[in-house]
């Protein structure tokens, strides 16, 4: 056999071998709304990775909490029983304390100062925390700033909620927070918030306008008070065993599309923001703004608090990027 055949023999081995790839199906799930930001922005990215890696990768949504609550969804990436998840990133905080740092009230007077901060080292130092539990974080996403809501009357001071029953995310820097802040707050998984609200079991929640609009919080709850007590990122993560099973060419399309999306799903964030408080009042709801230096002043034992547990070096990260034009 000549050498033009021979390498014309090796080249239909070698296609035959590459058209021969198994596709890898990769379940994302999120506990939000398919109407959310998150899910429009987790479609696109996985059209992106689908067309960029010619289907050998591909991303099935799953939202509204289709494969588990938030915790659920992290202990699962940790052992690969879970692929990959879209999560709030104070979720991440069971797994080892020093993640309950993105729950810091009032760390972030604008958001483009927390975008810098995950963005560079701040999200890298948690990006390399994540790997010691085989998660690998590809981008940091925007919840938002979180916002109370409740159906006693507006909140202007902290002293507005002394006593109110105000339902949290299940992690301790916000029971935390809003003890501090005089109410009384209480942990409930997401999914069974609403019927919560409605059945008068909390007086209050907190969250983003966003997720107060998407969930349709305005039915059963009447004042939103724009606290804006802490902006939460959210990670787009998955399983490191999975990542790992990903070519190194494919890993840069999944890497850039999960860095284009986070830009496009923090543009959306921005807008709701931007015209979810006309639409909230539409549906009803009466919206006030408040005292923030008060309710910042009033966290301050928070920070104190919190400073041994997330070490000199992640605090003193946050305080750099606060500092940051």
């Amino acid at each position: 056999m000549n050498i033009r055949i021979l390498s014309l023999a090796m080249l239909g081995v070698l296609g035959t071998a590459s058209s021969s790839v198994q596709a890898l199906d990769i379940k994302l799930g999120h506990v939000l709304a398919p109407t959310h930001s998150w899910h429009i922005a987790a479609e696109g990215f996985a059209e992106e990775v689908r067309d960029g890696t010619e289907g050998r990768v591909n991303f099935q949504l799953f939202p509204s909490g289709q494969l588990g609550n938030e915790k659920t969804m992290v202990e699962g990436m940790q052992i690969g029983s879970v692929p990959a998840g879209l999560i709030g990133c104070s979720s991440f905080d069971s797994l080892n304390p020093s993640f309950g740092i993105v729950e810091l009230p009032y760390s972030w007077a604008a958001r483009e100062n927390a975008y810098a901060a995950y963005d560079g080292e701040l999200g890298g130092a948690l990006e390399e925390l994540a790997e010691q539990y085989n998660m690998k974080v590809l981008s940091w996403w925007e919840l938002g700033f979180r916002h109370v809501t409740n159906n006693e009357g507006p909140i202007n001071t902290p002293e507005d909620l002394a006593g109110m029953k105000i339902r949290v995310t299940p992690n301790r820097m916000r029971l935390d927070t809003f003890t501090a802040l005089g109410a009384s707050p209480a942990p409930l998984a997401f999914g069974e918030l609403y019927s919560a609200l409605q059945q008068g079991v909390f007086d209050a929640q907190e969250n983003p306008l966003s997720i107060i609009e998407s969930s349709s919080f305005y039915e059963v709850q009447d004042y939103v008070s724009l606290t804006g007590h802490v902006w939460v990122p959210a990670c787009l993560t998955m399983s490191q065993h999975l990542w790992n099973q990903i070519s190194a060419e494919d890993q840069q399309v999944v890497q850039q599309a999960a860095d284009h999306w986070r830009d496009e799903q923090r543009g959306m964030a921005q807008q709701d923001d931007e015209r979810l408080a006309t639409k909230l009042e539409e549906q009803g709801m009466q919206i006030n703004e408040v005292d923030v230096a008060a309710f910042s002043d009033a966290v301050q034992g928070v920070w104190s608090d919190y400073e041994e547990v997330f070490g000199s070096e992640l605090m003193g990260l946050v305080r750099q990027y606060q500092q940051a034009p």
